[in-house]
């Protein structure tokens, strides 16, 4: 082993010695969440194949200060949802060479009730496994014969939330058996998986140490019922694989793209790991 090697790894374990000795405990809230008098599932029993691990599961708007909960319980108030209304407009326009728009085969937005709920999932014609980027451009690459939209695109931000708040409410029940079986095996071996200089993994955080504070954050575990999600701190909304990418990253590694294979395995674990929250539809997160 060289010196600078040894350097290196001192270096990392000081930095993980100092991030987690210096959290301190901070409870999620016991409070409800309604939203325009409806009331979102924020607590439920964990998963069976969470038991042992976590007693309950919980939405990071539990683990959130008084401001940015507030934001989120109004739809006036939450800058999320202009988002969607931009998405309402550009249901209606015509793009591609076969003269189709969103409207052409779904008519309202509304049809896409409880989609959210159950992505990813296999999709049963492909055998691909998709979430809700990979349907919409789907349907813009085959139906409209459009380009497809990149993930991270303004419009496919816009979409994404559109679609979500439609299934603001239902219950979250994401499939990890089945034909999604070698997915979700291959997306719970890279959630505890440690990365990086740091040696992190997604349990490190969100599992092991959710409800502290660490580096003046409140670490929560992690679920996605809420995504997309206006984030504060980069005053746009984001997707799961979106935040994916800063989790990776702040572990000092290499992370992964948006769409790979990986990433879309990772999703659909952490999705079921929350099976039994509310979809909010566009949370609103630090």
């Amino acid at each position: 082993m060289t010196l600078r090697t040894i350097k290196t790894a001192l270096a990392a374990t000081a930095i993980l010695g100092c991030a987690f000795t210096g959290m301190t405990m901070a409870d999620p809230v016991d409070e409800p969440m309604v939203i325009d008098g409806q009331n979102i599932t924020i607590r439920a029993p964990a998963p069976e194949f969470l038991k042992g691990v976590l007693p309950e599961v919980l939405s990071g708007w539990l683990y959130r200060d008084e401001d940015t909960r507030k934001m989120e319980l109004d739809d006036f108030d939450n800058p999320g949802i202009i988002y969607a209304d931009r998405a309402r407009d550009q249901w209606e326009v015509v793009d591609g060479t076969e003269g189709k728009a969103c409207v052409s085969c779904h008519e309202s937005p509304e049809a896409m009730k409880g989609l959210r709920a159950v992505t990813p999932r296999v999709d049963p014609d492909s055998g691909k496994l998709m979430n809700i980027e990979a349907y919409v451009n789907k349907c813009r690459t085959e139906r409209m014969g459009a380009e497809a939209w990149g993930d991270k695109s303004d419009h496919m931000m816009d979409m994404l939330a559109l679609i979500s708040l439609q299934s603001r409410g239902e219950i979250i029940n994401v499939a990890m058996d089945g034909a999604a079986a070698p997915f979700w095996e291959k997306g719970k071996e890279i959630y505890y998986t440690r990365y990086g200089l740091l040696e992190l993994s997604c349990a490190n955080c969100h599992e092991q140490n959710n409800g502290k504070y660490i580096r003046s954050d409140h670490l929560s575990q992690g679920q996605t019922n809420g995504f997309p999600v206006y984030r504060l701190k980069d005053t746009k909304i984001t997707s799961a694989q979106g935040r994916f990418v800063g989790c990776v990253r702040d572990t000092r590694a290499e992370t992964f793209k948006i769409g790979s294979d990986e990433f879309n395995a990772l999703e659909l674990y952490v999705a079921t790991r929350g099976n039994g929250l509310a979809v909010e539809g566009v949370s609103v997160r630090h």
